[in-house]
């Protein structure tokens, strides 16, 4: 791994952008293995004098969570305790943000304030030592006594945190289920030597039931991507949460035997397996955990006291489900036994499945989808696949006029659900409409950047489209004189295609967006703060900048060469009647 990775950060975009090898090599990992884009990861670099041990910062609000990492790039041999030790003062040095931010340079101040949005809204914390080289016996030892201190410190603080280590072997198993991202298909082969086992059929259907030792577990790929859990309703909720606490003190307590015997059980689907009694070993083809993700995650960030723990056992069963629709009903099954949230199962909530029915009624090339990793047939039109997880955070940035409420799903499925989806007669013209101009906006955040917008928005593509979309609504209001009232989608884009104005209008609103950044990160700011434009976007102020900008756009017309017949244009397409607006929906 360290000659491909010595080779491939040899390239124009990590000479150019980053001054050292250190640094190429964290961007290597965002790039590579946690998929960042090109101005994802040069905003997440934070390596530099008065880093504090802190060499990027990536918070993923799609997963609920941050990773702190830091990197060690060396071309052979080990590890000892010493980068351990700078992972476990970052840890303590973010407990204090405040006194952090003071003493930190401009970039990690920049993403220190991103953190405190992130752990207000109760994301997890991962801290990640990534190095190409192998731990030390003695910093083996060390990570297992940090792993557990930890944890125990965990109990009684504000937010809770793991530890892990991303060695060359790890290293590689990342990188090359990353490379599977877009079709990420888990195949795997699994020990059971150690292994209690059967194997049955039941109702035609193969089963193999097994008393898994946890540190068997630890092996399974996809568990930190989430990869193995696509056909599960509900991803990882955190070390914070209170069956995932109960369930890592098992594992560092002194009934670390008894674990077996405490513990429900995981639910594994595959489309295929084999069990081979020669080798005594479980081919898995197309594998999926449906019930487990907790534990599986919990038991993984308890890695190095799990490696030592002969005498614990997990049951498993292992079921071939080539079905899917048979495979989803299993997944609801298998976790109703425990407390769900309410946005874990919103895919099957009546509202959902009603919209569902209606939108593929009025479009029937098109399809909704409404479960996590579901992917639309084959002969359906790509033009016209909406999904649920896009389609609410348009439905806020425009009925709500809140795009900064559109960047994490677990708010928007649980807070916001009711306001968003209790409207029965919501026309599915309009979320069809927000689909075309989702797509519209999209193109012209591509790699080329035909915009030319910011490269801080650029690094923030995950939620600043929504504000995008917000300025395309805002066009319509402000020019439609009614800035307080939302435009129907449908109506909208109507109006702009008819007259061939649907681009312009794109491009209206993306330059109001970049204008209303630039202005607001040239305006003083108190002392020893920097401006953080990924905070700016989740705030409420960002919104009267945007207003604001698209104003002055306007009114630039008015001097501009051409830019009389240029408002013309604009106001044939964005002026709607006054029944085409209605009040926005409450959101805050």
């Amino acid at each position: 791994m360290f000659e491909k990775i010595k080779e491939e950060i040899a390239s124009a975009y990590f000479q150019q952008n980053f001054p050292n090898d250190g640094q190429r090599f964290v961007a290597w990992y965002l790039r590579n293995v946690l998929l960042r884009d090109m101005n994802e990861a040069k905003a997440d670099i934070t390596d530099g004098p008065d880093d504090k041990q802190i060499d990027a910062i990536v918070v993923d609000d799609d997963k609920s969570i941050v990773r702190i990492i830091q990197g060690k790039f060396i071309g052979s041999g080990t590890v000892d305790g010493e980068p351990l030790r700078e992972v476990l003062s970052s840890w303590i040095q973010v407990k204090d943000l405040s006194r952090l931010q003071n003493v930190a340079n401009s970039k990690l101040r920049a993403k220190l304030s991103e953190l405190a949005t992130a752990l207000e809204d109760d994301y997890e914390i991962s801290f990640e030592l990534v190095t190409t080289g192998t731990l030390t016996t003695a910093a083996q030892a060390d990570f297992a006594t940090f792993q557990e201190e930890l944890a125990k410190l965990s109990e009684n603080e504000s937010f809770d945190a793991t530890i892990h280590v991303v060695d060359a072997n790890e290293l590689k198993r990342r990188y090359e289920y990353a490379i599977e991202a877009d079709n990420p298909s888990l195949n795997y082969t699994l020990d059971l030597s150690r292994a209690k086992h059967m194997y049955h059929e039941i109702a035609g259907t193969p089963v193999v039931v097994a008393a898994l030792p946890l540190k068997e577990c630890i092996k399974l790929p996809g568990i930190k991507d989430g990869t193995l859990f696509q056909k599960n309703v509900r991803q990882s909720l955190g070390a914070s949460n209170a069956v995932n606490k109960g369930i890592r003190s098992s594992i560092l307590g002194d009934k670390r035997s008894d674990f077996f015997f405490f513990h429900n059980g995981v639910t594994a689907l595959c489309n295929k397996m084999k069990l081979d009694t020669v080798t005594q070993s479980l081919s898995l083809h197309g594998l999926s955990v449906v019930n487990g993700c907790q534990s599986l995650n919990t038991i993984l960030s308890c890695s190095e006291t799990v490696k030592k723990a002969d005498d614990a056992f997990i049951l498993f069963r292992f079921y071939e489900i080539p079905q899917r629709d048979r495979a989803d009903k299993i997944s609801i099954n298998t976790n109703s036994q425990s407390a769900v949230k309410a946005r874990d199962l919103r895919s099957n909530d009546k509202r959902v499945l009603a919209l569902k029915k209606t939108f593929e009624l009025k479009y029937p090339n098109g399809y909704f989808i409404t479960k996590r990793g579901e992917v639309a047939p084959a002969d359906r039109n790509k033009n016209e696949v909406v999904d649920l997880s896009e389609y609410a955070k348009t439905l806020i940035a425009w009925q709500t006029l809140r795009p900064n409420l559109s960047y994490g799903e677990t708010k928007i499925f649980d807070k916001h659900f009711e306001t968003l989806f209790k409207n029965k007669d919501y026309p599915v013209e309009n979320v069809m409409a927000l689909n075309k101009w989702m797509k519209a906006i999209r193109r012209v955040w591509a790699a080329e950047n035909p915009l030319s917008l910011n490269e801080t928005l650029l690094a923030m593509k995950a939620y600043a489209p929504y504000h995008h979309l917000y300025a395309v609504a805002m066009c319509f209001s402000i020019s439609s004189n009614q800035p307080d009232r939302v435009p129907s989608p449908a109506r909208a884009w109507m109006a702009a295609e008819a007259v061939g104005m649907v681009d312009e209008i794109v491009r209206l609103g993306g330059t109001s967006l970049n204008m209303a950044l630039e202005a607001a990160a040239n305006e003083p700011q108190p002392s020893n703060r920097v401006f953080s434009p990924q905070n700016w976007v989740k705030t409420k102020g960002c919104l009267s900048n945007i207003n604001m900008a698209i104003r002055n756009y306007f009114n630039m017309l008015n001097v501009m060469p051409g830019g009389a017949d240029m408002k013309k244009k604009l106001n044939a397409a964005a002026m709607l009647p006054q029944d085409a607006f209605e009040y926005r929906w409450s959101a805050d």
